[in-house]
């Protein structure tokens, strides 16, 4: 019984050297495919965050826009005509 245990230790071991050897050998490529992945999805987000600050920023210019027409046309409303001064 020893003796099958040990063919079966033996086995087991040569099985885990071989599977540590092939993931040690396509580490790299794992790496580097985690690399490409990584960098492609930080500068996608970079993308995607600076089109949205360049949007909110339009939006609130003509927003500012739009408030200060507004505002004028009021202090123009309220100022009394040349007609009612006389």
């Amino acid at each position: 019984m020893a003796k099958k245990m040990n063919i079966s230790f033996a086995k087991l071991l040569v099985l885990l050297v071989t599977f540590s050897t092939g993931l040690l050998s396509s580490c790299a490529e794992f790496k580097e495919a985690g690399r490409t992945i990584g960098h492609t999805t930080r500068n996608v987000t970079r993308e995607i965050g600076h089109g949205t600050r360049d949007a909110v920023k339009e939006i609130g210019h003509g927003t500012k826009r739009v408030v200060n027409s507004i505002g004028q046309e009021t202090s123009d409303a309220a100022k009394p005509s040349p007609d009612d001064e006389q």
